[in-house]
């Protein structure tokens, strides 16, 4: 209606989306159902339309306007005193963690354990008592209501211009008889998209335009739906209550205009390469990943006892010196049961990775190490000691039967990763649990940067989104508190690495195995590819 189009894009905050998506049209209809009483013939109307096939789009030119930063006032943390906000908050965030637990154990419905977590949640979340009696409120902190005393934060509003203010979404098939003016009619009640400034006007049309993007294998991504897309938004609702950070599920559908060029071939890490894997015994597979640095240390300390002669840099990680080397060399990666609904988090065995750029020298020294060791064993089974038990097992040849010792499953391309065991970050980020509000949020950012950088330091592009967190993003993965601390030599001494768990998104598919972080020759950091037909992402 202004001639513009508001809406930043998933992977850059200072570009605009456009074509505006599909999946973001779609959820402005779910939320114009959902205001006005959820009427039972507008859900099949919109079940009806998640279950169609992409619909070619009818967009014009646009020509991006500048992104200018703006400062805008944070939202109020003063009203009250700090302590009994950082009180209340805690109190609220335990809530809702318990109640996210709950309804995904419960796959979203309501029990006699959810509804009661909700009360809980609801008598957490009231701060009447505390904001009603003004002749109590100290003026300072009074004054700190209004904008002008509280702190900024930049903020982007990208926008395009365009050349012709409209655009026609073009589903294949038409809609049954009856659907059409209910859609019609949902479609009226939709005011934005994107941005609260950009307003729309939508209706259904028999007579569209023609199409210029055309879904297909290349070109322009854009975020679409598919059956199931209204249930899981309601899935996601009843997580994050309107009150925690969320996100669009959404497929990603690439739609091609004239003079689309093809997509390019999937990049792939420095450390990707060989992995020779051991399966570990039946009466081994107890350890848990939180155990993963101490069972990659003991599998590297056999296979040096098991070297001859010079152990080169590629091997052995180390210079003469014993500084670490800057060449590329061999990781021992643990790998646990985790990415589906069943997943337990135990280690099923070990790969020895060398990587692609290895020299040929080291490669040779580490495979003759490992028949070294399998020789001196007679029944074939090899054993490593650790603190507290020993892990038997044996190295895979020929398919596993086990998926997740499947090589394929760690190397195969995807946009999308989420980690098996957490990142150590290179940089500390600052206290991401503790201080201000204002100071934990600075070290989310700068921790989700750092995740971002491990991907370029292995050779990666910079993903387009990276979430971190404390909490893992996939099943079977277990949250960083359990993990005992990383700690690396540094020129003034031990340095603890910061632990976190990322789900990283990138522009383009790349090719695994994707490990990261400053502990990815010990065994953290693995990552393994999501399912992107349907994502969303996570929040902390």
């Amino acid at each position: 209606m202004t001639g513009r189009y508001v809406a930043a894009a998933h992977n850059n905050r200072r570009r605009t989306e456009w074509p505006p998506h599909t999946a973001r049209l779609f959820s402005a209809l779910v939320n114009a159902w959902a205001e006005n009483g959820q009427d039972p013939t507008e859900r099949a109307a919109l079940e009806w339309l998640e279950t169609q096939d992409p619909p070619a789009i009818a967009a014009s030119g646009a020509v991006s306007r500048r992104a200018v930063s703006h400062f805008v006032p944070v939202p109020d943390t003063s009203i009250i005193g700090l302590s009994f906000h950082e009180k209340k908050a805690n109190a609220v965030r335990d809530i809702q963690d318990q109640l996210s637990r709950s309804l995904a154990a419960s796959q979203g419905a309501d029990t006699q354990d959810t509804m009661r977590l909700r009360q809980e949640l609801r008598s957490a979340q009231d701060v009447q008592k505390q904001v009603s009696h003004a002749g109590n409120t100290n003026p300072a902190v009074a004054a700190g209501m209004f904008p002008d005393g509280r702190g900024r934060r930049e903020r982007f509003f990208p926008s395009v211009t365009l050349d012709e203010p409209r655009v026609t979404y073009v589903w294949s098939a038409p809609p049954p008889d009856g659907l059409y003016n209910v859609l019609d009619n949902l479609l009226l009640r939709v005011t934005r998209l994107g941005h609260s400034s950009s307003l729309v006007s939508c209706r259904m049309t028999r007579d569209p335009a023609t199409a210029n993007y055309l879904p297909g294998n290349a070109g322009t991504s854009v975020h679409s739906v598919k059956k199931g897309q209204l249930a899981a938004l309601e899935r996601l609702f009843n997580l994050h209550n309107g009150i925690k950070p969320r996100s669009l599920p959404y497929v990603d559908v690439r739609y091609s205009t004239p003079g689309n060029a093809p997509s390019p071939a999937p990049e792939q890490s420095s450390m990707a390469g060989e992995w020779i894997i051991f399966e570990f015994a039946h009466g081994s597979r107890m350890f848990p990943s939180t155990r993963a640095e101490e069972v990659a240390r003991a599998m590297r300390s056999a296979i040096m006892s098991h070297a001859v002669g010079t152990i080169p840099e590629g091997v052995s990680g180390h210079g003469a010196g014993g500084e670490p080397t800057r060449m590329p060399h061999i990781a021992f990666i643990p790998i646990p049961n985790v990415g589906h609904r069943r997943s337990d988090g135990r280690l099923l065995g070990i790969a020895v990775s060398t990587p692609r750029t290895l020299a040929e020298t080291a490669r040779r020294a580490a495979l003759q190490a490992i028949g070294a060791w399998e020789t001196g064993e007679s029944d074939g089974h090899l054993e490593i000691r650790l603190k507290r038990g020993t892990v038997r097992m044996s190295r895979q040849r020929g398919p596993a039967a086990l998926q997740s010792l499947r090589y394929d499953l760690w190397s195969r391309q995807s946009r999308q990763w989420a980690t098996s065991t957490p990142i150590a970050l290179p940089r500390h980020p600052g206290g991401l649990t503790r201080g201000t509000i204002e100071s934990r949020t600075k070290a989310w950012e700068a921790a989700e940067y750092s995740a971002a950088d491990t991907c370029v330091h292995v050779g990666l592009p910079r993903p387009s989104v990276v979430d971190v967190s404390l909490n893992p993003f996939i099943a079977g993965a277990h949250p960083t508190a359990r993990f005992p601390p990383f700690v690396q030599n540094g020129l003034d001494g031990k340095i603890r690495r910061q632990l976190v768990h990322a789900l990283v998104t990138f522009e383009n598919p790349v090719a695994g195995p994707v490990i990261l972080g400053a502990g990815r020759f010990m065994g953290l950091g693995l990552m393994r590819p999501v399912n992107t037909e349907t994502q969303s992402r996570a929040a902390r």
